[in-house]
């Protein structure tokens, strides 16, 4: 018996690495689970690798379209009866470049992902957690939930931002049994930080990459999978007295980063 057996996950940006590494947990300690991502192509081939574990329902949505996110809500109720997990994960990275710079459409694009996505996903799921009077929540920050950095306008704001929908959120629920984490994913060895690696350091991303490698008190980049793993604890019972929390995946990193460095 997993520590999520016969529990209902819904999962967004299931057809990125980190958010499939975190579906394939859960999947794999029992969980029944809701695959959600704007990409059709990358949602069918991971919901098809996890039906091989597990039940599993694909929805293809927008998170920033309040009608999609009702909509994945709608039909996880319709194939499972209920939700009893929640990663709040889908997001982007958006561009880099100056304050000065930086295209303002762009960083309507980027918050309304980032922000809007899980504002919108939060609003809908805790409705039905309330009504069930049980639940968990794990929202997707990032080390620049802590911390600034150079010409990434958008992408910091953002998981800023996510904290505080994240602490208000679970100071709201807990009266009624739901408890609301997020999660701080450091330098993990995802398409993500390649592109964002490449772009600030102006096409030489392979020498930025071991320069990140090298900065972290570990050695190492995190791998996708020990992201899904601390996502599969806090969804399970074993994390019944943590909420509010903002947990740090990131080598150490944070204790040795001073705010915009």
């Amino acid at each position: 018996m997993g520590i999520m057996q016969d529990r209902v996950a819904i999962v967004t940006g299931g057809g990125g690495e980190l958010g499939f590494a975190a579906a394939r947990a859960l999947a794999g300690e029992g969980a029944r689970i809701a695959l959600v991502d704007k990409s059709a192509p990358a949602l069918e081939r991971n919901a098809a690798e996890l039906m091989n574990t597990t039940e599993v329902l694909s929805v293809v949505a927008d998170v920033s379209s309040e009608d999609d996110v009702e909509g994945y809500v709608a039909a996880t109720l319709r194939r499972f009866g209920r939700i009893d997990a929640f990663h709040n994960n889908a997001g982007i990275e958006g561009k880099s470049a100056s304050f000065e710079e930086y295209d303002t459409a762009e960083f309507d694009r980027v918050m309304a992902v980032n922000v809007r996505g899980v504002f919108l996903g939060l609003k809908h799921v805790m409705r039905v957690m309330k009504t069930q009077r049980s639940g968990a929540i794990v929202n997707s920050g990032s080390i620049a939930s802590e911390r600034g950095s150079q010409n990434g306008v958008a992408y910091a704001t953002s998981k800023h931002a996510v904290l505080g929908l994240t602490r208000d959120a679970a100071a709201t629920m807990a009266p009624h049994g739901v408890r609301v984490n997020a999660i701080e994913p450091g330098f993990m060895n995802t398409r993500m930080l390649r592109t964002l690696a490449e772009q600030q350091s102006g096409g030489k991303g392979d020498a930025a990459m071991e320069q990140l490698r090298s900065a972290v008190p570990l050695g190492r980049l995190g791998s996708p999978d020990e992201v899904g793993s601390v996502v599969a604890f806090l969804l399970s019972d074993h994390a019944n007295y943590i909420t509010g929390a903002a947990i740090p995946i990131e080598g150490g990193l944070l204790s040795i980063m001073g705010n915009g460095s």
